[in-house]
């Protein structure tokens, strides 16, 4: 079972329990008290109301003010209406939007250095063993190379 519908049902009852033991106390109360409890119960329940259409009704503003409808029936994001407190110059919403791109160009540039720059010395490292060996080039394609670097106890070390 899950947690949050259990927890959900064993309040419902609990405030089914409340209800009932109010509803059955209410009986013995004078006429006088019990519409005043009707009355405050209607007043708070149209507080209530009214606080949920006012925070819908603003909802539904700044949702037509952050949505801009082109000619061509395209909708598109804009900017917050004032009273948001988003008091932003344009420009600069533009450069912080263009701050993370231009960090993320110069990170995979300054990858791109290096990696080149490592492939380049391993090439550099590699060509500068061949020539100064004791060996030369041509002996790589020479069918008897594995015996030539199996006779010489130095070479085979490499």
């Amino acid at each position: 079972m899950n947690t949050a519908s259990y927890l959900d049902s064993s309040v419902d009852q609990f405030g089914r329990k409340i209800a009932a033991r109010l509803t059955a106390g209410e009986a013995d109360l004078p006429y006088v008290v019990t519409e005043r409890l009707r009355a405050s119960r209607e007043q708070a329940l149209s507080v209530r109301k009214r606080d949920a259409l006012q925070i819908e009704r603003s909802l539904q503003e700044a949702t037509l003010h952050a949505i801009q409808l082109g000619t061509d029936g395209s909708a598109t994001l804009g900017s917050a209406p004032s009273g948001m407190g988003w008091g932003v110059p344009q420009w600069l919403r533009t450069a912080l939007t263009a701050l993370p791109i231009a960090a993320m160009v110069a990170g995979i540039a300054f990858v791109g250095v290096q990696q080149d720059s490592s492939t380049t010395t391993a090439v550099a490292e590699l060509d500068t063993e061949l020539l100064t060996a004791p060996l030369p080039p041509d002996a790589y394609t020479d069918a008897g190379f594995i015996q030539y670097l199996q006779s010489q106890p130095d070479m085979a070390a490499r």
